[in-house]
């Protein structure tokens, strides 16, 4: 472990990559389809020399890198991994261009999903694995990261706690300490939790009676928000009512950092009860299914539609899960999501689930979009002004904890939000400029910010995906998944001369 803190980060990430090839090859060996094998086995042979020369060349040369350097290290890995990563991709897809398959392995890499090829009978079972495998790769690395980099930092949404009086010695200590070692600290301590987890999901899936590739493929997905599907999404699983049970409780692992590593700010698991992330979340799966549900109840009795409890309790079911899979910008819609618009003939806006995925899960996790500690903290900002409207000489509560959170947290959550904002208007101003509408540029925008790819295919009606876009909006939704899985404010701090002096 000491040689691999030794080395730039790039450098393990591309090792990484490398190891991951060996996957797709064994389970060519296993269908006997000796070309993937082949080219799979080739492409990471060829990655691993490339690695072992720049590692050998640069060993003990990112000693003491700063973490902007380490910003700068993600930018590079998201911009320039997917070309090794597409390179079996592209030689296998014969009816596929490189830019098309980089497309494909920046939109697994960045967790977002979105998918050129509607048909899933197009790949083969080894290229699934691989979106798949990279998909669940790019979740780690960006739990890693966040743990390791922008905490310290104070970016990623950890900015709402900061207190003021704390800021300077967070940044004199994050200058002190050596950004490699807490990278390895936090890889080796997500890592067990982070596999054990997908090979619990996916044994279940497989008791259940789903095909090991899809139960594997659908855990790895769940884990990671990456929403690929090698079947097109849980409608082709066999895992049925009790599977989306499963993963419904796997889901609140993007919804708070403390599902996940408990401890960091608090002492014990009981103070997950108090997570406020979790509480909003608890919030959106239960105010909105039953709204929707009040909906199309009601235009199934204008429309003289037999009801019953079995369809009435199907359709809260799918509502619930639905939700809060956009909620974490997953993105699979549940078996019986269809069952509320055919009872009552009503479809459902897809400017909720816009609005979901802009929410995004929570802080530190998998999840994209503005997160839900940073609404929660502009929440509690409204709540307190109005407060002061009836009694300006009132004294918030809550203690000093409450009181940063109301003021400098939603300062800075303010600022976020106006940037995301700006960030949105500028994707959609340039897709439109492609020849997209309106609709279609707010949806794919948001699909690309938020990482949640299969966002498109849920909110536009006229059938549009990503495998008719031009490949100028592509090469514009490609930055916009950067941006959205980075967040554009720790790419705006790049640019800042504090850190690079």
């Amino acid at each position: 472990m000491k040689g691999i803190t030794d080395l730039p980060f790039f450098i393990v990430l591309m090792g990484l990559s490398c190891i991951a090839m060996c996957f797709p090859v064994l389970h060519a060996i296993r269908l006997e389809d000796w070309l993937t094998a082949r080219t799979f086995f080739y492409n990471g042979a060829f990655l691993g020399v490339i690695t072992a020369i720049f590692g050998i060349a640069v060993r003990r040369q990112d000693k003491g890198a700063s973490a902007s350097t380490h910003l700068i290290t993600m930018l590079a890995a998201y911009v320039i991994l997917p070309i090794f990563l597409a390179m079996p991709f592209a030689a296998l897809v014969k009816t596929s261009t490189f830019f098309q398959a980089y497309f494909e392995m920046l939109s697994s890499l960045t967790t977002t999903g979105a998918t050129l090829f509607d048909d899933p009978k197009v790949l083969s079972e080894p290229l699934h694995l691989w979106r798949s495998l990279v998909g669940w790769l790019g979740g780690f690395m960006i739990l890693v990261v966040a743990m390791a980099i922008f905490a310290p930092l104070n970016m990623g949404g950890f900015e709402i706690y900061a207190l003021q009086r704390h800021r300077k010695d967070a940044v004199s200590q994050m200058q002190k300490a050596e950004v490699s070692e807490r990278l390895s600290k936090f890889a080796n301590q997500i890592f067990p939790i982070y596999l054990i987890l997908t090979f619990v999901l996916a044994i279940v899936q497989i008791a259940l009676g789903e095909r090991v590739l899809v139960a594997v493929s659908h855990s790895m997905a769940i884990l990671s928000t990456s929403g690929i599907s090698p079947v097109g999404g849980l409608s082709g699983s066999n895992a049925g009512f009790f599977g989306e049970v499963i993963m419904f409780m796997f889901l609140f692992f993007a919804v708070s950092r403390n599902t996940f590593l408990p401890g960091r700010e608090q002492e014990n698991w009981r103070t997950i009860k108090h997570d406020k992330e979790i509480t909003q979340a608890l919030l959106w799966i239960t105010l909105i299914p039953a709204l929707l549900f009040i909906r199309h109840w009601s235009g199934a009795l204008g429309a003289n539609t037999q009801t019953d409890a079995i369809s009435g309790i199907s359709s809260l079911w799918g509502s619930s899960f639905t939700i809060l899979s956009f909620l974490t910008t997953t993105g699979f819609e549940s078996q019986s999501w269809d069952v509320a618009q055919n009872w009552s003939g009503l479809r459902t806006p897809g400017l909720i689930f816009i609005g979901l995925a802009a929410l995004g899960g929570g802080v530190a996790t998998t999840a994209g979009g503005i997160k839900l500690l940073r609404v929660y903290a502009l929440y509690k900002h409204g709540l307190r002004e109005m407060e002061r409207l009836s009694y300006p000489s009132s004294v918030g509560g809550a203690g000093q904890r409450g009181r940063s959170i109301r003021r400098e947290g939603a300062f800075v959550a303010w600022i976020f939000l106006m940037v995301f904002v700006s960030t949105l208007g500028t994707v959609m101003l340039a897709l439109s400029l492609t020849g997209l509408s309106f609709e279609e540029s707010l949806v794919f925008a948001m699909s690309a910010l938020a990482t949640c790819g299969p966002l498109v295919g849920i909110s536009l009606e006229n059938g549009a995906s990503y495998a008719l876009l031009p490949d100028g909006a592509k090469a514009i939704l490609c930055i916009a998944m950067i941006l959205g899985r980075l967040e554009t404010v720790a790419v705006i701090a790049l640019f800042n001369p504090n850190y690079w002096r």
